[in-house]
């Protein structure tokens, strides 16, 4: 029986993909003992118990972007964070550290090397983060998403996926899908989404040119999140909801997506051959760009950038592209060549890979 710490946290970011790994290694190897280190104020701390896994905390400890008191006690408290990984490691038998970045992974990256512990790390995104680039420096294995990422060495393995995207037919399940949202069954729709948190520029302009997306003859469903715009305009055709917990119902209903370029979003849409608009968060260190790199390259996507999107930008370029159903058709076969459903699979083959070589 493996026992495995599966390290990442904070955002979905790292705990989908999370999740999604320890979904599939129970799936397959029920014994397995598959614990998960985090933190207690992260994400995690609510989705990780509610998927039926053991969630480990330890003290949260960004790393110092500038001098001052913070950075002052970061070797302090980033040890005290390695020695209570540590202890986990030794007394739960941990054989292997998977880790997704975020505040648990650099301590157990670290608390690994120490207890000659494999390491395995999953990049989501094409810019790598602190984290896994020190996993790397430990001689961790690497996985990443995207093939642009730059980790010497590392393996393309995709995004792992949770299942109700790997196993989405959407063509089987778009009446069903429209029936449940109560959409229009025939008009084709626009899927406009930034995420859990919504995000401004998108809701705005698109409540803003909710008249002229109609006027092309589509319907809209519109996921504002919350605090972040996105009034309802009372228009018939368009519909508003804050959040959709079932977004494979979303996918399966939608014929083109306008979002954020996240990792996971842009690997599920070429996973389930969705075309979309992109327009990537204008904050950060610009890695959702390089994320939609490889969608929009192959015509599976429009990039955008954040500050272009506009009342002005629907009308000139995103209406013309409504009215154009033949090319909407084939920036979904595009996407679909790119998109894989198998990174959950080729992570778990690199992780018995490095117990393998352990073992050896």
């Amino acid at each position: 029986m493996t026992t495995a710490l599966l390290a990442g946290g904070g955002t979905a970011g790292h705990v989908n993909p999370l999740l999604a790994l320890a979904d599939h290694w129970r799936s397959v190897e029920p014994e397995a003992q598959l614990l998960v280190l985090g933190t207690a104020e992260g994400l995690e701390a609510r989705l990780v118990p509610a998927r039926g896994y053991e969630l480990l905390t330890i003290p949260r400890v960004p790393f110092p972007r500038r001098l001052g008191r913070a950075a002052l006690g970061f070797p302090r408290r980033f040890g005290e964070a390695v020695d209570r990984t540590r202890t986990i490691i030794r007394e739960r038998g941990v054989e292997v550290v998977v880790g997704f970045g975020g505040y648990a992974a650099a301590p157990a990256y670290v608390a690994a090397r120490r207890e000659g512990v494999p390491i395995v790390a999953h990049e989501a995104n094409a810019r790598p983060g602190i984290a896994n680039r020190l996993a790397r420096w430990l001689g961790g294995t690497i996985a990443v998403t995207f093939a642009g990422t730059p980790l010497r060495g590392a393996h393309v393995v995709g995004m792992p996926l949770r299942r109700e995207i790997v196993t989405l037919d959407r063509t089987a399940l778009r009446a069903e899908a429209r029936a449940q949202l109560d959409l229009d069954p025939h008009r084709p729709l626009l899927l406009v989404t930034g995420g859990s948190t919504g995000a401004l520029r998108l809701n705005t302009t698109l409540t803003a040119s909710a008249a002229r997306v109609l006027g092309a003859g589509w319907q809209v469903l519109h996921l504002t999140g919350t605090g972040r715009g996105g009034d309802d305009p009372g228009l018939a055709g368009y519909r508003t909801m804050t959040y959709c917990d079932r977004m494979d119902l979303a996918f399966a209903a939608a014929d083109l997506a306008l979002c954020r370029a996240g990792s996971a979003t842009v690997s599920e849409l070429a996973a389930i051959g969705l075309p979309a608009v992109l327009v990537p968060y204008a904050a950060g260190n610009g890695e959702q760009r390089l994320n939609a790199r490889e969608l929009v390259a192959a015509g599976g996507a429009i990039l955008v950038a954040d500050s272009e999107l506009s009342e002005q930008w629907v009308a000139g370029r995103l209406v013309p592209l409504l009215e154009r159903r033949d090319e909407i058709a084939r920036m979904a076969a595009a996407a679909a060549s790119v998109g894989r459903r198998d990174g959950a699979e080729a992570l778990l083959a690199l992780v018995r890979a490095a117990l393998a070589e352990r073992a050896a």
